[in-house]
């Protein structure tokens, strides 16, 4: 008999934590960062999920704010004290309201990890995850000089990081990589423009091609599919795309068009795992490599993405780092640590396997308010 769950209450809470150290892109830079964080609660358990949207409309539309009141006034009102019999369910209850990807899939996510818990299964299991470990990478942002960037590039291999990601933006871009491959010609290296280049770029991010990169994520818009394809004709780097690729359709519609040959797919800007799932899945089926890209998330969302990750398309290394390279101290008990092989482990415990540490979660707590 399949399990049917109506969510009794749900709770709303925007936090704020600080990074341990500033993270820039094309977009700006951060020093602290909001997490808008969903728990629901049914017969005695309770499902976790986080927003990814920012405090500003940079990386999406979305902000936490927007979240919240979409949350608040559209979605909750939709699922709160309906009988669900799992996560494709909520997602039809959910499918009405166009757009807010990041508020979909906080609440989502937060019901994947509650009907885990009910099943008695990891999050990864439910999935249908086939590996303990997932490859990890580290993400750094740009730096004030090339001598603080070749630093930390030391630092985090030394760490055992086997993959390194760098941000690009005009004026920060061939120099750098120059020199990065002069000190280390051999690493797994990638770059991420955050849509900062147009087509009338296409001279310098030829240049690329040159530094034997992974690939390079999101040079044009976030909005763009065709101008991709244009570019992608044009090199021999693997073009991956990020914010272009909000959904399934528009999956589709780059791999028609070949406008990149990877995605990145993080939960948070499609709407949840369901529609993840659905990308890797159509992904896999056709050959293209797929990897999990990460929102400076705290541990809640980090083990959404850890879990998600163990699904066997995903052949190329994560943004899945250790807590520590965001937070001094996670919200969430195991923190997540890096294996001598550059892995992290996928947790085992039911749901997304890790405790939530309620002494934290109220400490940096801005804004609360519960809904029955």
């Amino acid at each position: 008999m399949r399990l049917k769950i109506e969510i009794e209450r749900a709770e709303l809470r925007l936090i704020e934590l600080r990074l341990v150290q500033p993270f820039e892109t094309s977009f700006g830079r951060e020093e602290e960062r909001p997490a808008l964080i969903v728990a629901l609660y049914s017969d005695g358990a309770v499902g976790w999920g986080e927003c990814v949207a920012s405090s500003g409309p940079w990386y999406s539309y979305e902000t936490a704010t927007t979240a919240w009141h979409v949350l608040e006034e559209f979605l909750l009102p939709r699922v709160l004290h309906q009988e669900l019999d799992g996560p494709q369910a909520l997602w039809a209850q959910l499918a009405p309201v166009r757009g807010h990807n990041m508020a979909k899939a906080a609440l989502e996510m937060a019901f994947w990890d509650l009907w885990a818990k009910l099943k008695g299964v990891s999050l990864a299991h439910l999935l249908g995850g086939t590996k303990e470990r997932v490859e990890s990478g580290v993400s750094l942002g740009i730096k004030r000089t090339i001598p603080e960037l070749l630093e930390e590039i030391a630092r985090r291999l030394e760490e055992g990081y086997p993959r390194i990601k760098l941000k690009i933006k005009p004026g920060w871009d061939l120099k750098v990589l120059e020199q990065v491959r002069a000190h280390f010609p051999d690493i797994k290296l990638q770059v991420d423009a955050n849509a900062a280049y147009t087509l009338a770029d296409l001279p310098l991010l030829k240049g690329l091609d040159r530094f034997g990169l992974l690939m390079v994520e999101q040079p044009f818009a976030y909005d763009d599919l065709v101008d991709h394809a244009a570019l992608q004709r044009e090199l021999e780097t693997p073009i991956c795309l990020d914010e272009s690729i909000p959904s399934l359709n528009a999956a589709k519609a780059a791999l028609a068009l070949g406008s990149c040959r990877i995605i990145n797919i993080k939960p948070g800007r499609v709407g949840g795992l369901t529609q993840a799932i659905a990308i890797h899945d159509y992904c896999r089926e056709r050959g293209l490599p797929v990897w999990c890209g990460g929102m400076l998330e705290t541990g809640i969302g980090r083990a959404h993405n850890v879990a998600l990750a163990s699904l066997p398309g995903f052949s190329l290394p994560n943004d899945l780092s250790a807590s520590r390279r965001y937070w001094e101290h996670d919200i969430i008990e195991p923190e997540f640590e890096l294996n001598e092989d550059g892995t992290i482990s996928v947790p085992k415990r039911p749901g997304i396997g890790v405790e939530v540490l309620k002494e934290r979660l109220e400490a940096a707590t801005l804004r609360v308010r519960s809904y029955k």
